[in-house]
């Protein structure tokens, strides 16, 4: 049985743990607010910018439009950016994502995938399994902003066109609430618009309650408003992804420091009944010696 002094510590310690995750959780709902702001405030015009380029392409009845960035091609060499955080302390915010990716790779052991990061857990994880990183995005949180998101997007977008992959995907947490995130593997290129996600799932009834698109002119022309835009939304989507991804570590760090909070109020519960039980222990033999001691006097 421990002793009394052993567990005035344990108690002790698991309350300064409780304050501890206590406060993370308080830093961490702070943060949430101000992430979820951000996602909020950058879905809609990203959403408004893929239905435009969707529309430019549908109006197209010539085919006349192109971008590089919107051609296919057969897939045989696939770039996966990874996008974890560089903390832990978040639940199963990181590993799902790493075991996403992971299934991705073993789905997809036919083609060349090349790995490239963002956040040092999942640049861990890969190295120490001797996984090749062709580029880890490091200190990319710290700074995050739309420039610095289109840099990256930029440089994933040359490689696209300079036809050293195929084409690019993102894995990624998708904020839903602070508790719930969704792990999602999304096609960064070629850029996929709405209008060709829906064609793909399209049904006869979906085709032919679809309203008629109206067409409009467009200065300088078609074609140069979407040599401006799509590389613009190729940017953008990326931006949006990371937006996610912060804002779903926010809230999986806060969900794990609450719950944290709750089991340290509970083994504080349970020591200190332990603490007056063993007390109490201590303080009976105590009188069954001193009475013991009386009897034997007699």
């Amino acid at each position: 049985m421990a002793s009394l002094r052993d567990i005035r510590k344990r108690i002790r310690s698991v309350k300064n743990t409780r304050q501890i995750t206590k406060a993370m959780k308080m830093v961490s709902a702070a943060k949430l607010r101000k992430a979820q702001d951000a996602i909020l405030a950058a879905r809609p015009y990203a959403q408004t910018l893929e239905q435009i380029i969707s529309e430019l392409a549908v109006r197209s009845a010539d085919q006349e439009l192109a971008h590089p960035l919107l051609a296919s091609r057969p897939i045989r060499r696939v770039e996966l950016l990874l996008l974890t955080s560089d903390r832990g302390l978040a639940g199963g915010f990181n590993s799902n994502v790493i075991r996403r990716a992971n299934r991705y790779l073993y789905e997809n052991s036919n083609l060349q995938v090349r790995v490239s990061t963002v956040g040092r857990k999942g640049n861990d994880f890969f190295r120490n399994r001797g996984q090749s990183i062709r580029k880890d995005f490091a200190g990319l949180y710290a700074t995050l902003n739309y420039r610095s998101a289109a840099n990256v997007a930029e440089e994933l977008a040359a490689a696209f066109l300079n036809d050293e992959v195929d084409a690019v995907y993102v894995v990624y947490n998708e904020f839903v609430s602070a508790i719930t995130q969704n792990v999602v593997v999304s096609q960064l290129l070629p850029l996929q618009p709405a209008a060709v996600k829906a064609a793909t799932t399209a049904t006869p009834e979906t085709v032919t309650s679809a309203p008629a698109l109206v067409d409009f002119k467009y200065e300088p022309s078609r074609q140069a408003v979407l040599d401006r835009l799509v590389p613009q939304a190729v940017n953008i989507k990326l931006y949006r992804a990371l937006l996610e991804s912060v804002a779903s570590e926010q809230g999986a760090r806060m969900s794990a420091m609450e719950n944290a909070t709750n089991n340290a109020t509970d083994m504080i519960s349970s020591y200190t009944l332990l603490y007056n039980r063993t007390r109490q222990a201590v303080i009976t033999k105590e009188l069954m010696e001193i009475v013991s001691g009386a009897e034997a006097l007699k």
